[in-house]
This record gives C-alpha cells, structure tokens and sequence, in this order.
C-alpha cells in the first residue's frame, strides 16, 4: 500500500494600496497568477484567493487580512501564498506578529518574488533580516524627505502645490500681490471676531476664488491663516 501524501490546502493573498489600481485590476490579477503558479509548484490545493483592493500596507485591519487570519485560526489551511512581501505587510512588528500566528497553527508563508518559505528556520530568518532592512530604508528616505521638504519651506521654494498668496518663479515662491491683499483682509476679520466659516462667506459672496477656482469654506480659510509661509512674506 502507498503511504497517503498529507494534505496541503492554501490561501491565496493579493493586494494594491489604491482604488485607481484596484479599477484597473491588472496588479491584482498578475499577483493571483504568480500565486496559482507556486501553489502548483508546491502541490498544494488553493482554495481561494483572497483581494484587498485599495487597501494600505500600514496595517493588518484590512477586511481581507482579517478573512485571511480566520482561515488560519481555525486551522483550515496549512500555507498562505503571496506574490511579494509588501503585499501583506510593511511593518517588521506587523510580520513578526503574523509569522507567530502562522506558526502557532503550523501554517508556512510562502512568497514568490522573495522565493521564501517560513516552513524552515532559514527562511523566517532571511525573511525577518529583509523586512528589517526594507523598513530602514522607508525610514531613512522618509528623514531625508522630510529634511527636503523643511528646507523648501525655509526658503520660500516649491514644494508641492502653490499655496494660496503665491506664485511659483522656477522652483520659488513669490508672494503674488492679488492673492496677499486677500489674505490680509482675512486677518483683520479675523481680528475683528469673525469665524472662519462668516469669513468664507463674505469671500464667495464676492466672487473671490480659491486657489483652485474654487469656493471658499470654513476649513480653507483655516488653512491659509495658518500656513506659517505667510509669516515672512
């Protein structure tokens, strides 16, 4: 008599981070490919796929995920297949935890980009090392930004969109005239007691727009008097 082949059930994961992505569908298809590709290398039965479309990577409260984990919990399958590691999580705490958890209930994590297989020792410790290593370089790109972005806004360069009361000049901000006059008006509304959104009143009641052609509300108003840009201008 052959010896029985033990039973491998899989799950599936695929995931994009933006609705626009998520329309399109090509990621998520391409992901679910590559899963049904490796679940066969694997000999393993996949059972489902599970989608999180626009979903962020920054936490596991996804609707998907949470599908996913039960399925794990209650022991009803023995591998989760994804197609990349970002894909399930971002965060070494959020992995160390979900790997725990998988290997609790005896279950492997198996990623086909990374070519990793949690079913061994090794392959949780390369996996732990490269999720490390990816959150450091997040991090660091993150200080170097931020670092950027602080000295744009010291020195009156473009950053991002035009705040209202300037004008871009290449790569500066001039104050724009028009636009200054209005803000000025708005300060002494402001002194006199008027609430942001009697300001934003008065404003569209004079056709003054935004500066995106707009109309003016409470939080707009807000926002420009207490853009700090305006301090030195």
């Amino acid at each position: 008599m052959k010896p029985q082949i033990a039973e491998c059930r899989a799950v599936g994961y695929v995931r994009v981070s933006t609705d626009k992505q998520a329309e399109k569908g090509v990621s998520l298809e391409a992901q679910a490919e590559k899963i049904r590709a490796m679940a066969v290398v694997h000999g393993a039965e996949l059972i489902d796929v599970i989608v999180d479309a626009g979903e962020s990577a920054k936490s596991i409260d996804r609707p998907g995920m949470q599908r996913l984990l039960h399925l794990v919990d209650t022991g009803k399958v023995q591998t989760v297949i994804i197609a990349k590691l970002d894909k399930l999580t971002r965060s070494v705490k959020d992995l160390a935890e979900l790997l725990e958890r998988f290997q609790r209930k005896g279950v492997s994590l198996v990623s086909v980009a990374e070519s990793l297989d949690t079913g061994s020792a090794a392959g949780r410790l390369v996996l732990n090392i490269m999720t490390a290593v990816s959150q450091w370089e997040r991090e660091a790109i993150g200080e170097r930004t931020a670092t950027a972005l602080q000295h744009k806004k010291a020195h009156h360069m473009v950053y991002s969109r035009t705040p209202y009361g300037f004008e871009r000049d290449g790569t500066s901000l001039v104050p724009s005239t028009t636009e200054q006059a209005v803000i000025s008006r708005m300060r002494l509304y402001r002194a006199n007691g008027m609430t942001f959104r009697k300001i934003a009143e008065m404003l569209n009641a004079e056709s003054i727009p935004t500066k995106r052609r707009g109309q003016w509300f409470a939080q707009t108003v807000k926002d420009v008097l207490e853009n700090r840009l305006h301090e030195a201008a």
